[in-house]
């Protein structure tokens, strides 16, 4: 079977942005994304709209145009969350990203009104039911369709680079896990998703997809989710191994890493060079090492077994297309990566309220006030601790334990 790869001219973006729909007053999720997309018809309605439904009810996706810059793809997504947020005021509700809720449990949210969900659950059942996860995919547009399956190969060497820095769901239904991204687990159990194979060219990745729709596995290439992958009709390859990331200083960081590795692969090939392409092993072993350790993994780093912190490795690599996000116009997006190694991610961010004597619901109000600011700090983490528990003594509202804590408790 031929796939036509509708190839790119440059490095283009497009970005999805999975959002949580939560009631500012019991921090539980709310089933209402049919309401809420119904008043912004002219931003959810056919075609490709930039505001769609998810699996669940609790989810909304927030997604770009074609951009040429992380600038002008955050302004986008800014723009349309800043319509979905005029119309979740009046009901009490508010936006915010984490790979996963804190508190709430799947069992308890509402499947969204799309075929394709259904056809989903029913294939899948347990596994696709619990998806109660959220995350971010940047896609970059590619000049070559031979180029496509080298860049996604070298892509896969960053999995832990993109997981580490975005990693944001420790908490899984009032549980702390001990990892950094439950999200990657839950996710991953899908027979189709994880990191992509290694394959050699696009010829194969052709035969590849043949052999999964003969067999029945897949009825589309859409249901292949690869944590790389590509997608033809687009003409990008698709990063999906962020977690839900909750601000859009991130998300632009996330996206302006992204684009500089593809340009940068893109442009060695053209000079001639071949890319790097790890063995299978190591790119399982480290995305495990960044789902449980998140930045302080320590990573494979050839095939003999050599480590090193996944930290320096951060460091290294932001110097090292410090020239290309130069020439591509996000510089200041690229050094958020700096500021999250020494601010910490947000699994950090989120635990250290914790840490402070904290409960779940302040790292949920910690989480929404980091979306509406739109970044992070200490600022954010103080503001968001102390008056939430103000209010939960004022009317009343669960604050819950500092760790592990019951449905019944919430």
């Amino acid at each position: 079977m031929a796939i036509e790869f509708n190839t790119s001219e440059r490095a283009t973006l497009g970005v999805e942005w999975e959002l949580q729909l939560v009631d500012t007053g019991t921090r539980h999720l709310r089933q209402e994304a049919q309401q809420v997309l119904n008043e912004l018809p002219e931003l959810s309605g056919s075609g490709n709209p930039p505001l769609r439904h998810e699996l669940m009810q609790c989810q909304v996706e927030v997604v770009t145009g074609i951009c040429e810059t992380v600038e002008e793809a955050r302004a986008d997504l800014a723009g349309n969350t800043r319509r979905l947020t005029e119309v979740l005021e009046p009901r009490q509700a508010m936006l915010m990203c984490a790979g996963t809720h804190p508190l709430d449990d799947w069992r308890d949210q509402t499947l969204s009104p799309v075929q394709r969900y259904g056809e989903l659950i029913d294939q899948m059942q347990w596994l696709a039911r619990r998806i109660l996860t959220f995350g971010v995919h940047v896609h970059v547009g590619v000049r070559s369709q031979d180029n496509v399956i080298p860049v996604v190969n070298a892509l896969a060497n960053y999995l832990p680079h993109f997981l580490g820095l975005t990693a944001s769901s420790p908490f899984w239904n009032g549980h702390d896990t001990g990892l950094a991204s439950s999200r990657s687990i839950v996710f991953g159990a899908l027979p189709t998703s994880g990191p992509p194979p290694n394959l050699p060219h696009w010829r194969a990745f052709e035969e590849y997809m043949e052999t999964l729709l003969r067999a029945g596995t897949i009825s589309t290439i859409k249901e292949v989710w690869w944590d790389v992958r590509p997608h033809a009709d687009f003409g990008t390859v698709e990063i999906r191994m962020f977690d839900g990331i909750p601000t859009l200083r991130e998300v632009g960081m996330a996206a302006a890493m992204s684009q500089c590795l593809v340009h940068m692969f893109e442009s060695r090939i053209e000079r001639g060079y071949s890319l790097p392409s790890p063995p299978t092993w190591v790119v399982n072993d480290n995305k495990w090492r960044a789902t449980r350790y998140g930045l302080d993994a320590r990573v494979i780093t050839d095939e003999r077994g050599t480590t090193m912190p996944l930290r320096d490795d951060l460091y290294e690599l932001v110097r090292e297309l410090a020239p290309i996000a130069d020439r591509l116009g996000c510089a200041e997006d690229l050094d958020v990566v700096t500021e999250v190694l020494e601010k910490g991610a947000s699994y950090e961010r989120q635990r250290a309220v914790i840490d402070q004597g904290g409960t779940l619901n302040d790292v949920i109000d910690l989480l929404g006030a980091e979306f509406r600011a739109g970044g992070f700090g200490s600022d954010a983490l103080g503001a968001a601790v102390q008056p939430s528990r103000d209010r939960g003594r004022a009317n009343g509202a669960p604050t819950g334990g500092a760790g592990t804590i019951t449905r019944e408790q919430t």
